[in-house]
Order: structure tokens, then C-alpha cells, then sequence
């Protein structure tokens, strides 16, 4: 069981940005988001959409 909440994707993208992320380009609710020597990651959630712990896999390690 992870120790992580569910979070809205709004509140999880502020949270990436503030780390040293930001969104490259949009399409639609795709956002790809960039930060020096990692490789661009699809954020492909709408705002108000609820983010699981088991979602988080396919994000960035910087977060652990």
C-alpha cells in the first residue's frame, strides 16, 4: 500500500512545475512537459480528473 493520496491532476501538474517542469506544448488535454537532462513525459489528464498512486509509476523519479 503506498503512503501517496489521490490528487487532482491541476494540484499534481502545480507540483511538477514547481520541481522544474513545464509544459513544452498542449494538444487538447496532452500536455508534454520538459526539464533539463530528463526525457519529455505525457501529462494527459484534465484538471479536476483524480490521480491515483498507481498512475504515479509512469511519472518522473525526482518525485520518490
Amino acid at each position: 500500500m503506498s503512503d501517496w493520496k489521490s490528487v487532482k491532476a491541476k494540484r499534481l501538474l502545480a507540483a511538477l512545475e514547481k520541481i522544474g517542469w513545464r509544459v513544452k506544448r498542449q494538444t487538447g488535454s496532452h500536455k508534454i512537459l520538459e526539464r533539463a537532462g530528463w526525457a519529455d513525459v505525457v501529462f494527459a489528464f484534465h484538471d479536476n480528473d483524480e490521480i491515483g498512486p498507481k498512475c504515479w509509476r509512469g511519472l518522473p523519479k525526482s518525485l520518490d
